[in-house]
């Protein structure tokens, strides 16, 4: 028998009677065993998605995909196979189950399977939100393809990721299904299912004892990236009872693009893909990996056109290649490459001038703070050579329209809303606001309720002196708190104490930077509650884990990223597994049972109506409709701001003790490096999992079945390490270990690794969260953005060596 190794495990498994034990690589599925090791062959290799369940077997008496499941997770199971089925004249009863769902193995009833349904609706995975027709049979997705007769946007991802994952979400064997509370030690993995009724009732008890005790601000909710309305259901919910503590990704993600929006020009500004640039910048995004922003369908479009294309990105991603200037500059210091390129525009008169003379306030200081560093600064902060800042500058100033297109690696750092700031004022000062091509404001107003007064903010102010953080006035004025907040809270007990923590589909033990102080945080909570479609490291902390519908499993109205004003009808295309609700019903039902029932419905799905209420559409119309656009108006910029002009010194900031300018001094600012640790780590988003979710679905896992560090062959050659290897990546906070992969496009000084990585097959502890979760490495010492609170994630000291 072989032995297994660090890198396999050993799988029993009780087969058609027999017990039987194999050495497999995490990674193989449970249909690669029946197949390859005990040749059962008419278990099928089909689609290997799990759509055609031509692999199906029956696994603890439930009818499962085998090429979805990974052997590990089969481990102690038993197994029953057509094989093991046969008996003479009649079907066996467990070959009539697959008769009814699998008739292809069967070989019985195959043409009469039950009527395929075909749904049109909008995949949920990111936020691109692709237009798709799901194919439902026997209650199952059978199939999901690009809607390509609408002429609605769709892509289904270069790697697929929408089209794999979702069916598999909703037939997967280790999906919550029943409410449950914990019964012993936090971590220890014993729990006891509960009713909703016993589970909502425990909640609601609990949630009053520590709002009767201590106040509502002693709760804490954490919400994780908005798919639909649970997003703004929760923060209704924080301000109805009482709380103006809410942990959101705004901290590092897109707020601060939208306030530097907001306080330059009085409203948000985005790529128009309406119509074609002149020049292109992709600055700190990978639309070929993720999206969110500017569609591959339309970057196709401009390229095709003869437009320039400028890439700015520490990794020579697929486009650079196709790019006519590819900047790669040291992570972090994005801020300091953005002022250089206002001092180009400036100093050069690039700029419109017409709008300098007579929409801006404050040029003049800008001018002032401009002549304080020369680009020979710039080059050394950012490490791209002053011609290339030259030329990146000319390039977009005199190309009538530009269109900048930035990332979420902009909002995480120190400078993340000066950064923005500085490029919202290039924007504005070079005529590329509000023009055909350009940056162009939409308006939602008129599609649906504006968070604002659907989180009660109108009606039920929150109590701000009461809130985590308040010394982050725009995260407070965008009501939510940094997760640092929080957890430096719970850890000091300064102002106070957080008590307890309702956490809606995220999982701070690896989302959350500073990853070991966030898991000691979680740990001395009172009380835990998690909403999740699987186990995950969190929710294994918690004390109630309530399981929650994924999208297409409900009706629902899609209308993130809030700032491109659509609004989506998302269909339920199947029934939930199990007792899985959608996570408003959880709020909504919770929010009755704590007396807050005035502020909510009697059906969750009642909301929908409300939420469209502005349209003059009810949820059932908009399911005809499909979708709602924003209204756009090219007639030049229109501010919004208290001067009515474009504030390049902003008086609102300097209010808010915030420079009210764009400074050298602040985005200059970068982490030193040291003999100790003389590298610079970054991260991206991976293409082929969302944020931190989804390593358990083998078809992804099976694209990337580890995570990756990449370095240069030079970085690599000096530490000793050679292309495979397991090697650590340290910095002062924490040790991991990931694979290396070489790139000879990275600058040297650079190591670049994976985000989000857990490990759903690690049974024995808190799913490995620890073991190459990159967050271990980030630290909770700052600095921080003055704004929002976000900490160094882009350009950590580090070392490596072989593991």
């Amino acid at each position: 028998m072989v032995q297994p190794t660090a890198t396999t495990e050993l799988v029993r498994l009780t087969v058609n009677g027999k017990l039987s034990e194999f050495v497999v690589e995490p990674w193989t599925t449970l249909l690669e065993v029946l197949r390859d090791e005990l040749k059962m062959t008419r278990t099928k290799e089909g689609c290997s998605v799990g759509e055609c369940s031509s692999c199906a077997v029956i696994m603890d008496k439930k009818v499962v995909n085998s090429c979805l499941i990974l052997a590990v997770d089969a481990r102690d199971a038993e197994v029953v196979t057509v094989e093991g089925m046969a008996t003479e004249g009649e079907f066996h009863p467990m070959q009539e189950a697959f008769v009814d769902h699998v008739a292809i193995q069967a070989r019985a009833g195959a043409e009469g399977l039950t009527a395929r349904q075909e749904f049109l609706t909008f995949c949920h995975i990111c936020c691109g939100h692709c237009a798709v027709k799901v194919t439902v049979a026997n209650g199952m997705i059978v199939d999901m393809a690009p809607d390509m007769e609408s002429g609605l946007y769709n892509e289904m991802c270069v790697v697929k990721k929408g089209r794999l994952s979702i069916p598999e979400i909703h037939t997967h064997h280790d999906r919550l299904l029943y409410p449950m509370k914990r019964m012993g030690q936090r971590g220890a993995g014993k729990w006891e299912r509960i009713s909703w009724d016993e589970a909502l009732d425990t909640i609601a008890a609990r949630l009053q004892e520590i709002k009767g005790k201590y106040g509502p601000e002693y709760v804490v909710l954490g919400l994780g990236e908005p798919k639909g309305l649970e997003f703004a259901f929760a923060e209704r919910f924080a301000t109805a009872f009482g709380t103006p503590n809410v942990v959101t990704p705004g901290w590092l993600c897109g707020v601060t693009f939208g306030m530097a929006n907001m306080f330059t020009f009085g409203s948000v500004a985005v790529p128009d893909e309406e119509h074609k640039p002149a020049l292109l910048a992709l600055w700190g995004v990978n639309p070929n990996h993720t999206t969110g922003g500017i569609r591959r369908e339309t970057i196709s479009a401009i390229l095709e056109s003869g437009a320039k294309l400028v890439v700015v990105d520490p990794r020579k991603i697929d486009l650079a290649s196709a790019a006519d200037l590819w900047i790669r500059p040291r992570p972090g210091s994005d801020g300091a490459l953005a002022l250089g390129l206002l001092k180009v525009i400036v100093e050069e008169r690039l700029y419109d001038q017409e709008i300098v003379a007579n929409a801006t306030i404050g040029f003049d200081r800008l001018e002032e703070q401009l002549r304080t560093f020369s680009l020979e600064d710039v080059e050394k902060v950012t490490w791209v050579p002053a011609r290339q800042i030259r030329e990146f500058a000319r390039l977009y100033a005199q190309a009538h329209p530009a269109s900048i297109q930035w990332g979420n690696a902009l909002d995480q750092g120190v400078h993340s809303f000066q950064l923005h700031r500085a490029l919202a004022i290039m924007v504005g000062i070079s005529g590329n606001l509000n023009v055909p091509g350009g940056q162009v404001f939409l308006d939602a107003g008129s599609n649906y309720v504006r968070p604002g007064r659907f989180f009660l903010l109108n009606k039920m102010r929150r109590n701000a002196e009461k809130a985590l953080g308040r010394e982050y006035p725009l995260a407070i004025r965008s009501a939510f708190i940094s997760a640092r907040s929080f957890v430096k809270a719970v850890l000091t007990e300064q102002p106070y104490r957080p008590r307890a923590g309702l956490f809606i589909l995220t999982n701070p033990v690896v989302s959350y930077p500073a990853a070991r102080e966030t898991y000691e945080a979680l740990m001395k909570l009172d009380f835990t509650v998690v909403f999740e479609l699987f186990m995950t490291p969190t929710a294994a902390l918690a004390d109630i884990v309530l399981p929650a519908a994924a999208g297409m499993e409900h009706d629902e109205v899609g209308y993130w990223p809030g700032w491109y004003g659509e609004v989506r009808a998302h269909p339920k295309v199947v029934d939930p597994p199990g007792e899985c609700w959608a996570d408003t019903k959880i709020i909504n039902e919770l929010a009755k049972r704590l007396g807050l029932g005035e502020h909510f419905w009697e059906e969750d799905g009642e909301a929908m109506d409300s939420w469209l209420e502005p349209s003059g559409i009810t949820f059932e119309t908009l399911k005809r409709k499909r979708t709602l656009l924003p209204k756009k108006e090219y007639a030049g910029a229109s501010y919004r701001t208290p001067s009515g002009k474009l504030e390049v010194y902003c008086k609102q900031l300097e209010e808010l003790n915030l420079s009210p300018l764009p400074t050298w001094q602040e985005l200059s600012a970068m982490p030193e490096t040291a003999e100790e640790f003389p590298l610079l780590l970054t991260n991206s988003k991976e293409e082929v999992y969302v944020n931190t979710g989804y390593k358990n679905l083998p078809s992804l896992r099976a694209m990337r079945p580890e995570p990756l560090v990449q370095m240069n062959p030079e970085t690599a050659r000096n530490a000793g390490l050679d292309e495979g290897d397991e090697i650590y990546i340290e910095t002062k906070n924490g040790r991991i270990k990931q694979r290396l992969a070489l790139d000879p496009n990275l600058d040297p000084r650079v190591v670049h690794a994976s985000f989000g990585w857990w490990f759903p097959e690690d049974r024995t502890g808190l799913y490995g969260w620890d073991r190459a979760n990159i967050n271990v490495l980030t630290g909770d010492d700052g600095p921080y953005d003055p704004s929002v609170g976000c900490m160094v994630l882009r350009g950590v000291p580090c070392r490596v060596q072989k593991a």
